[in-house]
């Protein structure tokens, strides 16, 4: 029962996502000198899901408050993965990032927000109306959920378009883990 309640869930959510989300998404990827992923709590989860990915799949790929990252600079890309696009440390890493002249993606359950209007672009994930309280979704899963299915479908879009080879993936994989 609750299999198919997600299932049904995450698939209107995606329906009604805007056709030209993953093309805008991976624009700003391609034009970016290098990616950083932000997020909070299960967000942040998902933004290191896409992390892994991206790095898989030959970009230059940072996720944010690890002790490794390096600093943010003018041409770099800041994607923040925020459902209500309101989380104060969030906000003030945009704020930091455009103040130093990284482009800004949010991906958000909310088409207004304050990171939302900081960002030169905001791919909203489904309509607002679509996250009222689900039972058995509680707290974010909806938006979690859903924006990791969108992720993943757009980076399967990016190897397939780009023609990246799973060798090639595997090789750029952790070694020693």
């Amino acid at each position: 029962m609750h299999q198919q309640l997600i299932i049904d869930k995450i698939s209107g959510i995606l329906e009604a996502t805007p056709d030209g989300n993953d093309k805008a998404l991976v624009d700003m990827l391609d034009q970016a000198k290098r990616i950083f992923i932000s997020g909070a709590g299960r967000s942040k989860l998902v933004g290191n899901f896409f992390a892994m990915r991206l790095m898989h799949g030959g970009y230059d790929v940072s996720v944010v408050g690890e002790i490794v990252t390096p600093s943010i600079k003018n041409g770099d890309l800041l994607i923040i993965i925020s459902g209500s696009g309101e989380t104060e440390q969030l906000v003030a890493f945009t704020k930091k990032a455009k103040e130093i002249g990284a482009k800004i993606l949010l991906i958000s359950a909310q088409s207004d927000s304050t990171i939302g209007d900081l960002a030169d672009i905001t791919l909203q994930i489904g309509r607002s109306e679509q996250y009222g309280k689900v039972k058995g979704m509680p707290m974010g899963t909806v938006f979690e959920l859903s924006t990791l299915f969108f992720l993943e479908a757009t980076i399967s879009h990016v190897i397939h378009e780009k023609g990246i080879e799973e060798e090639i993936m595997r090789s750029r994989h952790a070694n020693l883990e």
